[in-house]
């Protein structure tokens, strides 16, 4: 029997990247999934946009009546910006906020009721080293994602007693459809990629199914007593710094 026999999950973001890979993987491994995501990519996804709180209660009560309730949240969705504090606007900080954070935050509290019915009830967001590592031209990023470090331990301290568990992962620098239209726009993409390669300790960059492998391990039932925990997917670019041939 799968470890992820009869649980039900949601992933926001579930349509492309680190979110789709989740989904597939979760599937794999035997749960029922809904993908929710602002750009539904299949007929079976359900259109969620986390930054409008009518959106996400009518997404999540749709996903919850089609699984028959609610055992995994992956916190997935998220957006990206470039900048400084000096070139990047309020607007640009509000605009992640609202995303990356009150996201979370919305999504979470809409499936409380659902979880707290659950037996092995437990919430992943995803995060980004960006929120304990300096990343050049990220501020309002890393911002949000550090914010979403402090609010999954909160979390996890809120909920222990109810038995909800609550942890984040901590991608590196990711190969997904956003990294890659970064890499498109630059001057020389090429180069730019092998730059970027170049910089992560194992020499390329994470994979989007790397990373759904540990959201799969933090969800697990079989990962009872995991919670409160920051995992790093990040190809070792937080803790080493091996010397550049």
């Amino acid at each position: 029997m799968s470890e992820y026999e009869g649980i039900r999950a949601i992933v926001t973001g579930g349509a492309s990247g680190i979110g789709l890979a989740t989904v597939l993987d979760l599937r794999s491994r035997g749960a029922r999934v809904a993908a929710l995501d602002l750009k539904p990519a299949d007929p079976q996804d359900i259109s969620c946009d986390v930054s409008d709180q009518a959106s996400v209660e009518d997404a999540v009560t749709r996903a919850a009546g089609e699984l028959g309730g609610i055992d995994v949240v992956i916190n997935n969705a998220g957006i990206g910006a470039r900048g400084t504090i000096e070139d990047s606007p309020d607007a640009d900080f509000r605009a992640l906020f609202e995303v990356n954070v009150l996201g979370t935050v919305r999504v979470t509290r809409a499936t409380l009721p659902w979880l707290r019915r659950s037996a092995s009830p437990v919430v992943v967001n995803t995060c980004s080293i960006a929120a304990w590592t300096g990343l050049e031209q990220r501020a309002a990023y890393s911002t949000s994602k550090g914010a979403v470090q402090a609010l999954t331990l909160a979390m996890a301290t809120d909920h222990v007693k109810e038995g909800i568990r609550v942890n984040c992962v901590m991608p590196g620098t990711a190969d997904t459809p956003w990294v890659q239209r970064l890499l498109a726009s630059a001057t020389d993409p090429a180069a730019e990629r092998a730059a970027l390669d170049a910089r992560q300790p194992l020499g390329r960059l994470v994979s989007a199914d790397e990373v759904a492998h540990a959201i799969c391990y933090l969800a697990s039932p079989r990962a009872g007593s995991t919670t409160g925990a920051v995992l790093a997917v990040d190809g070792g670019s937080h803790t080493l710094r091996p010397i550049p041939r």
